[in-house]
């Protein structure tokens, strides 16, 4: 126990110190993880209305070590992302600088109904240089790229390059109407 070690030392504070440099390995490769994400849309020609029905996601993270909490990790992020895409928008006062929509009831964030098919597929391929598991984090990975292929797709299936988020369906149809 901690105690015995205290007790041990005096009672007096232990510490340690040590520095550690990067190796070659270090300089030579990056240990980062990264994916690729794709996103199908269909577009209200008349309403402007945006629909997901599927987004596929594929993602390399090194050794997966918990397949099932790694892909709910993805899927939190992608549906994150489509929020942040399609949703999720703070409005401010400027007068008051107050926040008009403070609370979820004026928040929008996806539903189920708002999320069609998602696909994530993991390489699954140990990283040699990381680490003796071959692991590296997975962390927000998940939402990267989300919003981008999103309005990539807009873009694909409308003409209108949609540059603020959230794309909503006045900014889709202001810019067909122009």
């Amino acid at each position: 126990p901690a105690a015995a070690i205290i007790a041990r030392s005096g009672g007096k504070p232990i510490e340690a110190t040590s520095t550690v440099k990067p190796g070659d390995e270090k300089q030579k490769y990056s240990f980062h993880s990264f994916g690729a994400v794709f996103v199908e849309v269909h577009v209200d020609a008349d309403l402007g209305t945006i629909r997901v029905p599927r987004v596929v996601g594929v993602y390399d993270v090194g050794r997966v070590l918990n397949e099932k909490t790694a892909r709910s990790q993805m899927l939190g992020g992608i549906v994150w992302g489509v929020g942040a895409a399609l949703q999720e928008e703070t409005s401010l006062d400027t007068r008051y600088g107050r926040f008009t929509n403070a609370n979820l009831a004026e928040y929008h964030v996806p539903v189920n109904a708002d999320i069609g098919a998602l696909d994530i597929t993991f390489l699954d391929r140990p990283d040699p240089y990381i680490n003796s598991l071959g692991v590296r984090g997975i962390g927000e990975i998940g939402i990267t790229g989300v919003c981008a292929a999103l309005a990539n797709a807009v873009y694909h299936a409308t003409g209108v390059r949609v540059r603020d988020l959230p794309i909503t369906l006045d900014k889709v149809m202001a810019t067909t109407q122009a």
